[in-house]
Protein backbone atom coordinates (compact mmCIF):
# COMPACT_ATOMS: atom_id res chain seq x y z
CA UNK A 1 0.00 0.00 0.00
CA UNK A 2 3.19 2.11 -0.27
CA UNK A 3 1.59 3.86 3.24
CA UNK A 4 -0.79 5.70 1.36
CA UNK A 5 -3.21 4.65 3.65
CA UNK A 6 -1.59 6.86 6.25
CA UNK A 7 -1.52 10.02 3.65
CA UNK A 8 -5.42 9.64 2.98
CA UNK A 9 -6.51 8.91 6.33
CA UNK A 10 -4.20 12.53 6.92
CA UNK A 11 -5.75 13.79 3.70
CA UNK A 12 -9.31 13.09 5.15
CA UNK A 13 -8.65 14.66 8.98
CA UNK A 14 -7.22 17.78 7.14
CA UNK A 15 -9.87 18.40 4.31
CA UNK A 16 -12.53 15.94 4.09
CA UNK A 17 -15.42 18.45 4.97
CA UNK A 18 -13.30 21.44 2.69
CA UNK A 19 -16.25 22.66 0.11
CA UNK A 20 -15.79 22.63 -3.09
CA UNK A 21 -14.55 25.68 -4.01
CA UNK A 22 -12.32 25.65 -0.72
CA UNK A 23 -10.52 22.77 -2.44
CA UNK A 24 -9.96 24.94 -5.30
CA UNK A 25 -8.19 27.27 -3.74
CA UNK A 26 -5.35 24.59 -2.84
CA UNK A 27 -2.43 25.97 -5.12
CA UNK A 28 -1.44 24.29 -8.18
CA UNK A 29 1.91 23.04 -8.67
CA UNK A 30 3.96 23.19 -11.25
CA UNK A 31 7.73 22.39 -11.33
CA UNK A 32 9.48 23.60 -14.81
CA UNK A 33 12.63 21.70 -15.02
CA UNK A 34 15.15 21.58 -17.42
CA UNK A 35 18.02 19.04 -18.11
CA UNK A 36 21.91 19.88 -17.98
CA UNK A 37 21.32 23.63 -17.64
CA UNK A 38 23.68 25.97 -16.38
CA UNK A 39 23.76 28.34 -13.61
CA UNK A 40 25.05 30.59 -15.92
CA UNK A 41 22.60 29.94 -18.39
CA UNK A 42 19.81 32.43 -17.43
CA UNK A 43 20.10 36.59 -17.87
CA UNK A 44 19.33 37.14 -14.59
CA UNK A 45 21.73 34.40 -12.88
CA UNK A 46 24.40 36.41 -15.40
CA UNK A 47 24.51 35.03 -18.92
CA UNK A 48 26.49 37.55 -21.33
CA UNK A 49 24.65 36.13 -24.50
CA UNK A 50 21.39 34.32 -24.43
CA UNK A 51 18.43 35.98 -23.86
CA UNK A 52 15.85 34.60 -21.29
CA UNK A 53 12.84 37.54 -21.05
CA UNK A 54 10.63 35.59 -19.56
CA UNK A 55 12.56 34.00 -17.09
CA UNK A 56 13.87 37.21 -16.02
CA UNK A 57 10.45 38.44 -15.59
CA UNK A 58 9.75 35.78 -13.37
CA UNK A 59 12.70 36.54 -11.76
CA UNK A 60 11.69 39.93 -10.99
CA UNK A 61 7.90 38.86 -9.88
CA UNK A 62 8.97 36.39 -7.66
CA UNK A 63 12.22 35.32 -5.52
CA UNK A 64 15.53 34.34 -7.21
CA UNK A 65 17.11 31.41 -5.42
CA UNK A 66 21.48 31.60 -5.65
CA UNK A 67 22.20 28.49 -3.37
CA UNK A 68 19.64 26.22 -5.19
CA UNK A 69 21.28 23.12 -5.03
CA UNK A 70 19.44 18.82 -6.51
CA UNK A 71 20.43 15.60 -4.90
CA UNK A 72 22.93 14.40 -7.07
CA UNK A 73 24.98 15.80 -9.93
CA UNK A 74 23.72 13.59 -12.38
CA UNK A 75 19.92 13.49 -13.89
CA UNK A 76 18.60 10.20 -12.77
CA UNK A 77 19.75 10.39 -9.25
CA UNK A 78 18.67 13.84 -9.27
CA UNK A 79 15.43 13.09 -11.10
CA UNK A 80 15.05 10.49 -7.85
CA UNK A 81 15.89 12.91 -5.41
CA UNK A 82 13.44 15.24 -6.26
CA UNK A 83 10.48 13.18 -6.35
CA UNK A 84 10.71 11.55 -3.54
CA UNK A 85 12.44 14.21 -0.98
CA UNK A 86 15.52 12.07 -0.38
CA UNK A 87 19.37 12.00 -0.86
CA UNK A 88 19.72 8.94 -3.25
CA UNK A 89 22.12 7.11 -0.84
CA UNK A 90 18.68 7.17 1.11
CA UNK A 91 16.21 5.95 -1.77
CA UNK A 92 15.60 2.39 -1.81
CA UNK A 93 16.15 0.45 -4.99
CA UNK A 94 14.94 -3.16 -6.28
CA UNK A 95 16.62 -5.97 -4.76
CA UNK A 96 18.01 -3.61 -2.45
CA UNK A 97 21.22 -2.58 -5.18
CA UNK A 98 22.45 0.59 -5.63
CA UNK A 99 23.08 1.23 -9.34
CA UNK A 100 25.22 4.68 -10.72
CA UNK A 101 21.96 5.72 -12.11
CA UNK A 102 19.29 5.82 -9.39
CA UNK A 103 16.29 3.27 -9.68
CA UNK A 104 13.94 4.12 -6.84
CA UNK A 105 11.73 1.18 -5.64
CA UNK A 106 8.58 1.25 -6.73
CA UNK A 107 7.44 1.40 -2.59
CA UNK A 108 8.98 4.71 -2.46
CA UNK A 109 6.75 7.36 -1.96
CA UNK A 110 6.59 10.24 -4.65
CA UNK A 111 4.96 13.50 -4.69
CA UNK A 112 2.05 12.66 -6.84
CA UNK A 113 1.34 9.75 -4.52
CA UNK A 114 1.15 12.22 -1.48
CA UNK A 115 -0.67 14.70 -3.30
CA UNK A 116 -3.45 12.63 -4.65
CA UNK A 117 -4.34 12.31 -1.24
CA UNK A 118 -5.41 16.05 -1.31
CA UNK A 119 -7.23 15.58 -4.02
CA UNK A 120 -4.91 16.45 -6.76
CA UNK A 121 -4.51 15.71 -10.35
CA UNK A 122 -0.78 15.03 -11.50
CA UNK A 123 0.78 14.80 -14.67
CA UNK A 124 4.83 14.45 -16.16
CA UNK A 125 5.14 16.16 -19.36
CA UNK A 126 8.66 15.40 -20.25
CA UNK A 127 11.63 13.54 -19.19
CA UNK A 128 11.14 11.03 -16.54
CA UNK A 129 14.30 8.60 -15.68
CA UNK A 130 13.32 7.93 -12.10
CA UNK A 131 12.07 4.38 -13.20
CA UNK A 132 12.68 0.73 -14.26
CA UNK A 133 11.04 0.22 -17.67
CA UNK A 134 8.75 1.54 -19.93
CA UNK A 135 5.89 -0.02 -17.31
CA UNK A 136 7.53 -0.90 -14.55
CA UNK A 137 8.13 1.67 -11.82
CA UNK A 138 6.72 4.52 -14.91
CA UNK A 139 5.44 7.39 -13.86
CA UNK A 140 1.55 6.22 -14.03
CA UNK A 141 2.66 3.62 -11.29
CA UNK A 142 4.21 6.49 -8.96
CA UNK A 143 1.08 8.47 -8.91
CA UNK A 144 0.93 10.61 -11.86
CA UNK A 145 -2.55 10.41 -13.80
CA UNK A 146 -1.20 11.20 -17.22
CA UNK A 147 2.15 11.21 -18.66
CA UNK A 148 3.21 12.22 -22.02
CA UNK A 149 7.30 12.23 -22.70
CA UNK A 150 10.66 10.18 -22.75
CA UNK A 151 10.81 7.34 -20.43
CA UNK A 152 14.61 7.41 -20.69
CA UNK A 153 17.30 9.98 -21.41
CA UNK A 154 17.84 11.47 -25.33
CA UNK A 155 21.09 9.64 -25.71
CA UNK A 156 25.09 9.49 -25.00
CA UNK A 157 25.87 11.68 -27.49
CA UNK A 158 26.00 15.21 -28.47
CA UNK A 159 24.66 14.49 -32.52
CA UNK A 160 22.22 11.93 -32.29
CA UNK A 161 24.14 9.73 -35.18
CA UNK A 162 26.89 9.06 -32.95
CA UNK A 163 24.64 6.28 -31.03
CA UNK A 164 22.35 3.58 -31.45
CA UNK A 165 20.40 4.68 -28.07
CA UNK A 166 17.05 5.93 -29.54
CA UNK A 167 14.32 6.76 -26.39
CA UNK A 168 10.73 6.02 -27.22
CA UNK A 169 8.45 9.29 -26.93
CA UNK A 170 5.19 7.52 -24.39
CA UNK A 171 1.63 8.63 -24.33
CA UNK A 172 0.10 7.09 -20.79
CA UNK A 173 1.96 3.04 -21.34
CA UNK A 174 1.59 4.02 -25.04
CA UNK A 175 4.09 4.36 -27.56
CA UNK A 176 3.74 7.77 -29.57
CA UNK A 177 6.60 7.18 -31.17
CA UNK A 178 9.25 4.00 -31.23
CA UNK A 179 12.48 5.99 -31.61
CA UNK A 180 12.80 9.51 -31.34
CA UNK A 181 14.92 10.55 -33.85
CA UNK A 182 16.39 13.96 -34.80
CA UNK A 183 13.06 15.85 -36.30
CA UNK A 184 11.06 14.39 -33.45
CA UNK A 185 13.89 15.81 -31.06
CA UNK A 186 13.65 19.11 -32.69
CA UNK A 187 9.71 19.48 -32.09
CA UNK A 188 9.90 18.04 -28.28
CA UNK A 189 10.06 21.55 -26.88
CA UNK A 190 6.91 22.71 -28.72
CA UNK A 191 4.95 19.42 -28.67
CA UNK A 192 5.71 19.41 -24.89
CA UNK A 193 4.29 22.94 -23.98
CA UNK A 194 1.11 22.24 -25.89
CA UNK A 195 0.62 19.15 -23.98
CA UNK A 196 1.19 21.31 -20.60
CA UNK A 197 -1.62 23.65 -22.02
CA UNK A 198 -3.80 21.55 -22.37
CA UNK A 199 -3.48 19.79 -19.12
CA UNK A 200 -3.67 22.79 -17.50
CA UNK A 201 -6.68 23.63 -19.25
CA UNK A 202 -8.47 20.25 -18.83
CA UNK A 203 -7.92 20.45 -15.14
CA UNK A 204 -8.16 24.02 -14.59
CA UNK A 205 -11.32 23.16 -11.58
CA UNK A 206 -9.17 21.04 -9.67
CA UNK A 207 -5.88 21.49 -8.22
CA UNK A 208 -3.16 19.52 -10.38
CA UNK A 209 0.78 19.11 -10.06
CA UNK A 210 2.51 19.49 -13.38
CA UNK A 211 6.07 18.60 -13.40
CA UNK A 212 6.95 20.32 -17.28
CA UNK A 213 10.27 18.33 -17.24
CA UNK A 214 11.81 19.01 -21.08
CA UNK A 215 14.59 17.28 -22.38
CA UNK A 216 16.61 20.06 -23.13
CA UNK A 217 19.15 21.50 -23.12
CA UNK A 218 21.02 17.27 -22.44
CA UNK A 219 22.42 16.71 -25.93
CA UNK A 220 21.62 15.82 -28.05
CA UNK A 221 20.17 19.34 -28.83
CA UNK A 222 16.92 19.86 -30.42
CA UNK A 223 15.67 22.84 -31.29
CA UNK A 224 12.67 24.15 -33.73
CA UNK A 225 13.30 26.19 -37.03
CA UNK A 226 12.06 29.21 -35.31
CA UNK A 227 14.71 29.46 -32.41
CA UNK A 228 17.15 27.91 -34.86
CA UNK A 229 19.96 30.22 -35.64
CA UNK A 230 18.17 33.00 -33.72
CA UNK A 231 20.49 33.86 -30.90
CA UNK A 232 24.32 34.79 -29.88
CA UNK A 233 24.66 31.63 -28.14
CA UNK A 234 24.89 29.19 -30.54
CA UNK A 235 23.36 25.80 -30.87
CA UNK A 236 22.55 25.79 -27.06
CA UNK A 237 21.61 29.06 -26.65
CA UNK A 238 18.98 28.51 -29.39
CA UNK A 239 17.88 25.72 -27.20
CA UNK A 240 17.73 27.90 -23.82
CA UNK A 241 15.81 30.62 -26.15
CA UNK A 242 13.20 28.14 -26.97
CA UNK A 243 13.12 26.92 -23.41
CA UNK A 244 12.48 30.34 -21.96
CA UNK A 245 9.52 30.92 -24.95
CA UNK A 246 8.26 27.84 -23.13
CA UNK A 247 8.04 29.44 -19.85
CA UNK A 248 6.14 32.23 -21.40
CA UNK A 249 3.77 30.31 -22.65
CA UNK A 250 3.21 28.63 -18.69
CA UNK A 251 2.72 31.97 -17.90
CA UNK A 252 0.33 33.49 -20.75
CA UNK A 253 -1.62 30.01 -19.64
CA UNK A 254 -2.44 30.69 -16.10
CA UNK A 255 -3.22 33.98 -16.63
CA UNK A 256 -5.83 33.61 -19.08
CA UNK A 257 -7.13 30.76 -16.85
CA UNK A 258 -6.91 32.96 -14.10
CA UNK A 259 -4.84 30.80 -11.98
CA UNK A 260 -1.97 32.77 -12.03
CA UNK A 261 -2.52 33.79 -8.25
CA UNK A 262 -3.68 30.47 -6.71
CA UNK A 263 -0.23 28.85 -8.25
CA UNK A 264 3.21 28.08 -7.09
CA UNK A 265 5.75 28.17 -10.48
CA UNK A 266 9.25 26.50 -9.91
CA UNK A 267 11.83 27.04 -12.77
CA UNK A 268 14.90 24.72 -12.26
CA UNK A 269 17.70 22.48 -13.64
CA UNK A 270 17.82 19.18 -12.72
CA UNK A 271 21.90 19.60 -12.59
CA UNK A 272 25.09 21.56 -14.06
CA UNK A 273 25.80 21.64 -17.62
CA UNK A 274 27.59 18.78 -19.29
CA UNK A 275 31.10 20.18 -20.71
CA UNK A 276 33.36 17.66 -21.03
CA UNK A 277 35.08 18.16 -24.76
CA UNK A 278 31.95 19.44 -26.50
CA UNK A 279 32.28 22.85 -24.97
CA UNK A 280 31.08 25.36 -27.51
CA UNK A 281 27.70 25.05 -28.93
CA UNK A 282 26.57 22.15 -27.48
CA UNK A 283 27.64 22.99 -23.84
CA UNK A 284 26.18 25.41 -20.96
CA UNK A 285 27.67 26.93 -18.71
CA UNK A 286 28.22 27.21 -14.81
CA UNK A 287 30.00 30.87 -14.46
CA UNK A 288 31.35 31.78 -12.08
CA UNK A 289 31.31 28.30 -10.44
CA UNK A 290 33.79 25.93 -10.58
CA UNK A 291 32.75 22.48 -12.25
CA UNK A 292 30.44 21.04 -13.71
CA UNK A 293 27.79 18.45 -14.20
CA UNK A 294 28.97 14.60 -12.74
CA UNK A 295 31.01 16.89 -10.06
CA UNK A 296 30.98 18.06 -6.66
CA UNK A 297 31.97 21.09 -7.43
CA UNK A 298 30.24 23.70 -7.11
CA UNK A 299 28.86 24.05 -10.73
CA UNK A 300 27.54 20.33 -10.16
CA UNK A 301 24.72 20.78 -7.83
CA UNK A 302 24.01 24.25 -7.68
CA UNK A 303 21.59 25.38 -9.99
CA UNK A 304 19.53 28.19 -10.97
CA UNK A 305 15.85 28.55 -9.45
CA UNK A 306 13.41 30.82 -9.55
CA UNK A 307 10.15 30.79 -8.01
CA UNK A 308 7.09 32.55 -8.66
CA UNK A 309 3.77 32.82 -6.55
CA UNK A 310 1.88 36.08 -6.79
CA UNK A 311 0.42 37.63 -3.35
CA UNK A 312 2.10 34.72 -1.48
CA UNK A 313 6.27 35.34 -2.54
CA UNK A 314 7.05 38.58 -2.75
CA UNK A 315 8.59 39.95 -5.81
CA UNK A 316 12.05 41.29 -6.87
CA UNK A 317 13.54 39.08 -4.04
CA UNK A 318 16.98 37.02 -3.97
CA UNK A 319 17.70 34.57 -1.30
CA UNK A 320 20.95 32.47 -0.67
CA UNK A 321 19.89 30.72 1.57
CA UNK A 322 20.59 26.83 1.16
CA UNK A 323 17.34 24.92 -0.46
CA UNK A 324 16.89 21.52 -2.24
CA UNK A 325 14.99 20.18 -5.22
CA UNK A 326 14.11 17.15 -2.27
CA UNK A 327 12.55 20.29 -0.36
CA UNK A 328 9.99 20.47 -2.52
CA UNK A 329 7.74 17.02 -1.64
CA UNK A 330 7.53 18.68 1.85
CA UNK A 331 6.94 21.72 1.04
CA UNK A 332 3.62 20.78 -1.36
CA UNK A 333 2.40 18.84 1.14
CA UNK A 334 2.18 21.07 3.28
CA UNK A 335 0.94 24.01 1.40
CA UNK A 336 -1.50 21.24 -0.24
CA UNK A 337 -2.77 20.11 3.61
CA UNK A 338 -1.81 16.99 3.61
CA UNK A 339 0.17 14.92 6.19
CA UNK A 340 2.98 12.92 5.34
CA UNK A 341 3.37 9.27 6.78
CA UNK A 342 4.92 9.54 10.26
CA UNK A 343 7.42 7.09 9.28
CA UNK A 344 8.51 8.38 6.59
CA UNK A 345 11.68 9.90 6.89
CA UNK A 346 13.10 12.07 4.17
CA UNK A 347 15.82 14.76 3.90
CA UNK A 348 13.63 17.42 2.32
CA UNK A 349 12.46 20.62 4.30
CA UNK A 350 9.49 22.95 3.95
CA UNK A 351 10.54 25.87 2.34
CA UNK A 352 6.80 28.07 2.93
CA UNK A 353 8.50 30.16 5.76
CA UNK A 354 11.29 30.96 3.38
CA UNK A 355 8.74 31.67 0.53
CA UNK A 356 7.03 34.08 2.11
CA UNK A 357 9.38 36.16 3.42
CA UNK A 358 8.88 34.90 7.51
CA UNK A 359 12.25 33.81 7.25
CA UNK A 360 15.42 34.48 5.75
CA UNK A 361 17.31 31.26 7.54
CA UNK A 362 17.74 27.96 5.13
CA UNK A 363 15.74 25.57 7.08
CA UNK A 364 19.31 23.60 6.16
CA UNK A 365 21.62 23.39 8.06
CA UNK A 366 23.80 21.72 6.16
CA UNK A 367 23.82 20.02 2.35
CA UNK A 368 25.97 17.08 1.52
CA UNK A 369 27.34 16.39 -1.84
CA UNK A 370 27.25 13.06 -3.12
CA UNK A 371 28.93 11.70 -6.17
CA UNK A 372 27.14 8.50 -6.72
CA UNK A 373 27.96 6.31 -3.44
CA UNK A 374 30.99 8.64 -2.71
CA UNK A 375 30.25 11.18 0.21
CA UNK A 376 32.70 14.57 -1.17
CA UNK A 377 32.31 17.22 0.49
CA UNK A 378 30.04 19.50 2.70
CA UNK A 379 28.86 22.81 3.38
CA UNK A 380 26.70 24.90 5.83
CA UNK A 381 25.75 28.68 5.55
CA UNK A 382 28.88 30.08 4.91
CA UNK A 383 31.54 27.02 4.44
CA UNK A 384 32.60 24.29 2.10
CA UNK A 385 34.75 21.08 3.02
CA UNK A 386 36.47 18.87 0.23
CA UNK A 387 37.51 15.77 1.14
CA UNK A 388 40.29 14.15 0.03
CA UNK A 389 39.42 11.67 -2.92
CA UNK A 390 41.96 9.76 -5.90
CA UNK A 391 41.40 10.64 -9.51
CA UNK A 392 39.23 8.41 -11.30
CA UNK A 393 38.50 5.63 -8.88
CA UNK A 394 37.81 2.24 -10.56
CA UNK A 395 34.43 1.53 -8.20
CA UNK A 396 32.57 4.69 -9.39
CA UNK A 397 32.15 3.39 -13.54
CA UNK A 398 31.55 5.60 -16.11
CA UNK A 399 31.28 8.39 -13.22
CA UNK A 400 34.75 7.43 -12.49
CA UNK A 401 36.40 10.07 -15.46
CA UNK A 402 34.85 13.07 -14.22
CA UNK A 403 36.97 12.68 -10.58
CA UNK A 404 39.82 14.70 -10.34
CA UNK A 405 41.83 13.91 -7.69
CA UNK A 406 41.97 15.95 -4.43
CA UNK A 407 44.89 15.14 -2.03
CA UNK A 408 44.08 16.72 1.44
CA UNK A 409 41.18 18.55 2.75
CA UNK A 410 40.28 21.66 1.59
CA UNK A 411 37.86 24.45 2.89
CA UNK A 412 36.27 27.55 1.11
CA UNK A 413 34.82 30.23 2.63
CA UNK A 414 32.12 30.79 -0.19
CA UNK A 415 30.58 33.68 1.21
CA UNK A 416 33.84 35.58 -0.50
CA UNK A 417 35.39 32.48 -3.01
CA UNK A 418 31.76 30.83 -4.30
CA UNK A 419 34.36 29.73 -7.19
CA UNK A 420 36.69 27.75 -5.25
CA UNK A 421 39.59 29.02 -5.62
CA UNK A 422 41.74 29.53 -2.22
CA UNK A 423 41.73 26.55 0.22
CA UNK A 424 42.05 28.17 3.67
CA UNK A 425 41.88 25.13 5.78
CA UNK A 426 44.80 25.39 7.41
CA UNK A 427 43.60 28.98 8.44
CA UNK A 428 40.27 27.98 9.93
CA UNK A 429 40.75 24.29 11.75
CA UNK A 430 38.08 24.84 13.84
CA UNK A 431 35.76 24.91 11.36
CA UNK A 432 37.01 22.06 9.83
CA UNK A 433 37.22 19.73 12.63
CA UNK A 434 33.13 21.19 13.03
CA UNK A 435 32.81 19.69 9.48
CA UNK A 436 34.77 16.84 10.02
CA UNK A 437 32.09 15.66 12.79
CA UNK A 438 28.82 15.97 10.39
CA UNK A 439 30.60 14.33 7.84
CA UNK A 440 30.59 11.41 10.30
CA UNK A 441 27.19 11.91 11.20
CA UNK A 442 26.04 12.18 7.55
CA UNK A 443 28.34 8.71 7.05
CA UNK A 444 26.11 6.83 9.79
CA UNK A 445 23.07 8.13 8.69
CA UNK A 446 23.00 8.14 4.50
CA UNK A 447 26.23 5.84 4.23
CA UNK A 448 29.29 6.23 2.23
CA UNK A 449 31.47 4.68 0.02
CA UNK A 450 31.37 1.17 1.12
CA UNK A 451 29.69 1.91 4.22
CA UNK A 452 25.54 1.60 4.14
CA UNK A 453 23.91 4.46 6.02
CA UNK A 454 21.54 3.10 9.07
CA UNK A 455 18.64 5.72 7.37
CA UNK A 456 18.95 3.68 3.89
CA UNK A 457 15.54 2.39 3.12
CA UNK A 458 15.63 -1.38 1.31
CA UNK A 459 12.30 -2.75 0.74
CA UNK A 460 13.34 -6.33 -0.74
CA UNK A 461 14.61 -9.22 1.53
CA UNK A 462 18.45 -10.48 0.93
CA UNK A 463 21.37 -8.90 1.00
CA UNK A 464 21.83 -5.17 1.41
CA UNK A 465 23.44 -3.34 -1.65
CA UNK A 466 24.90 -6.81 -3.33
CA UNK A 467 25.03 -4.70 -6.44
CA UNK A 468 28.01 -2.67 -5.77
CA UNK A 469 30.81 -5.49 -5.33
CA UNK A 470 29.20 -6.93 -8.75
CA UNK A 471 29.41 -3.79 -10.50
CA UNK A 472 33.36 -3.05 -9.41
CA UNK A 473 34.52 -6.74 -10.58
CA UNK A 474 32.57 -5.44 -13.78
CA UNK A 475 34.56 -1.92 -14.01
CA UNK A 476 37.81 -3.82 -13.04
CA UNK A 477 40.18 -3.75 -15.91
CA UNK A 478 38.30 -1.44 -18.15
CA UNK A 479 40.35 1.19 -19.91
CA UNK A 480 39.29 4.70 -20.05
CA UNK A 481 37.83 4.15 -23.63
CA UNK A 482 35.70 2.09 -21.98
CA UNK A 483 34.57 3.45 -19.31
CA UNK A 484 34.02 6.14 -21.63
CA UNK A 485 31.72 4.11 -23.86
CA UNK A 486 29.16 3.55 -21.09
CA UNK A 487 27.96 6.83 -21.81
CA UNK A 488 27.24 10.38 -20.90
CA UNK A 489 23.89 10.34 -18.86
Amino acid sequence: MKRLSAILLGAISVCTLCSASAAQDKPNFIVFLTDDQGYNDVGCFGSPNIRTPNLDRMAQEGMRFTSAYVGSPVCGPSRSALMTGSYPMRIAEPNNTKALHTVPHTKELMIPEILKGAGYTSALIGKWHAGQTQTQGDPLSQGFDYFFGTPRFNGFTKLIGDTTVRTPLMRNREVFIEKVQQKEMDQLTTLYTEEAIKFMTDNREKPFFLLLSHNMPHVPLGVSDRFRGKSQGGLYGDVIEELDWSLGEIQKTLKTLDLDKNTLLIFISDNGPWIEDVIGDHAGHADPLRGAKMKSWEGGPRVPCIMRWPGKIPAGKESDAIMTTMDLLPTFSQLAGTELPADLVIDGKDLAPLLTGNSAVSPHTYYYYYCYTHLQAIRDARWKLVLPRPAKPEWMGWWARMIDEVKAIELYDLDADVAETNNVARQHPDVVARLMKQIEAARTELGDAGTIGSGARFFDKGVKRPGMAAYHRETTGRTKMDVKKSGHL
